[in-house]
């Protein structure tokens, strides 16, 4: 069965272009004014920019299973970090190789366990055919030294800056292989003849994550003093703490160079008459808060955590549309498939994005759902206007996937207070007994949470007010 939006006799290449722990608002698409995105936000201009993306899990391994799967962390079988993805389990690379795609794999991978942090075995690469990557590219890799291992295990060595060494394997995966795997290279070189297929890449990125041995954000040499003075965001600026000072110019020298990078990617892909046969997906699996919502960098229910720049580009992702609807990284999946013309998988728990490009998805959910990790055990929901999040005190988040039952941790008022600043399940804590102004949205909320929780898999869970009024700030 093929779509009517593709040519059967011509289905689309797939590029995801997919960065580490980027900021929506590192982008000029939203409202960032260095220029630091300028390939990007062209593409958008033609394609299509989702004004309002949010990962389902603001931590590396779960959210990637989520991208891979459609399928939220907990159902993929990924609710943290140090975790494999099932050997089993149903994947975007298996759903495009069934359809008669060439599927590869550059970068970072994270879905190993903590078993390896370079070489990753078979059966553990979710059905790609081509492989160069690492599972903790963190670890094989840093600014200017980068090994990655091939389909074999064999370990490759690349000079420069590490995001070119990836940009460079990409553009020789579009040139020489076009789709080539490395199975059919060695056939084609015993005189089999392959016809050519259209290609699937996963292209995966470090950047612009910190170097984890230094805590640190490197830029390419020169980049960071660019930015010496840098635009910083407003929940940054008032939150006041954290290492967003010493760090903003690495971080923003290194979102320039991924740009750059994409920029001789669509290059090549135009060079070889493939660009407009070709969907390109560009989002991130996190944001970044800059340690001033706790320790470390993620891991909260914020905006800073959660959301993250996301645009499309290629046959039916076509017009400058700018999309205000909530899509979640489950919804990523499906719109892949769906603009390939490939069948949408039942295992599949998001909605394509290209319906609603063409008015035709009126039951599109108001809100997404978030699930927390490691930090705690958590729920959140994001609609346009409220942030509410539920807790489970009591759990270990390292360990405990889900809880039983929840309650509520935070509630914020995105129209007036879009920097999460004021968290009124702290006023309705303190003001328990009296007629608190929010109990009605947090009865609504705590309902539409527990149907979503529902939704995404789990049994459906109490959520109850917060039993002590002198819990953490969030």
């Amino acid at each position: 069965m093929t779509s009517p939006r593709t040519s059967p006799a011509r289905r689309p290449n797939v590029l995801v272009f997919f960065t580490d722990q980027q900021r929506w608002d590192t982008t000029g698409i939203h409202g960032n004014p260095l220029g630091l995105t300028p390939v990007l936000d062209g593409l958008a201009g033609d394609g299509v920019g989702v004004d309002q993306s949010f990962t389902c899990q603001p931590v590396c391994a779960p959210s990637r299973a989520s991208l891979q799967t459609g399928q939220y962390p907990t159902t993929a079988g990924v609710f943290r970090n140090g975790l494999a993805l099932p050997r089993t389990a149903p994947t975007l690379a298996r759903s495009f190789r069934d359809a008669g795609y060439a599927t590869g794999y550059i970068g970072k991978w994270h879905l190993a366990g903590d078993h390896t942090s370079g070489p990753v075995p078979e059966e553990d690469r979710a059905g790609y055919e081509y492989w160069l990557a690492a599972n903790l590219l963190e670890f094989t890799s840093d600014a200017y030294e980068t090994t990655l291992y091939d389909h074999d295990g064999t370990p490759h060595h690349f000079d420069g800056y590490r995001a070119d060494a990836l940009g460079s394997a990409a553009i020789d995966f579009i040139e020489q292989g076009r789709g080539q795997t490395q199975r059919q290279d060695q056939e084609q070189e015993q005189g089999q003849e392959q016809d050519r297929r259209p290609f699937f890449l996963f292209l995966s990125f470090l950047e612009p994550h910190h170097q984890n041995s230094r805590d640190d954000y490197p830029a390419p040499t020169g980049y960071s003093e660019r930015y010496d003075d840098p635009w910083v965001p407003s929940d940054l600026a008032a939150l006041g703490g954290g290492n967003w000072r010493e760090h903003l110019p690495g971080y923003y020298g290194m979102v320039r160079r991924l740009d750059e990078v994409l920029g001789q990617i669509v290059n090549a892909l135009d060079e070889q008459g493939e660009l407009e046969d070709t969907v390109i997906l560009f989002t991130s699996d996190h944001g970044c808060h800059f340690k001033t919502r706790n320790a470390e960098y993620k891991r909260s229910v914020h905006d800073a955590s959660l959301r993250v720049p996301t645009v499309l580009r290629g046959p039916g992702l076509r017009g400058g549309v700018r999309l205000p609807d909530l899509v979640s990284h489950v919804d990523l999946p499906p719109t892949l498939l769906d603009a390939a013309g490939i069948p949408v998988p039942d295992h599949m728990q998001g909605r394509s994005l290209l319906p609603l490009l063409s008015g035709a998805d009126p039951d599109w959910p108001p809100e997404v759902l978030v699930q927390i990790s490691e930090s705690e055990v958590g729920r959140a929901l994001r609609t346009d206007r409220w942030k509410y999040g539920a807790t489970a005190p009591g759990l270990d988040p390292w360990n405990d996937a889900r809880a039983d039952t929840y309650e509520d941790a935070c509630l914020y008022d995105l129209h007036a207070d879009p920097d999460e600043l004021t968290n009124l399940v702290d006023e309705h804590a303190h003001d328990r007994g009296h007629d608190c102004a929010h109990e009605g949205i947090l009865a609504e909320l705590r309902e539409r949470l527990a149907e979503r929780i529902v939704a995404s898999g789990e049994p459906r869970p109490p959520i109850t007010a917060r039993r002590t009024a002198g819990a953490e700030r969030r």
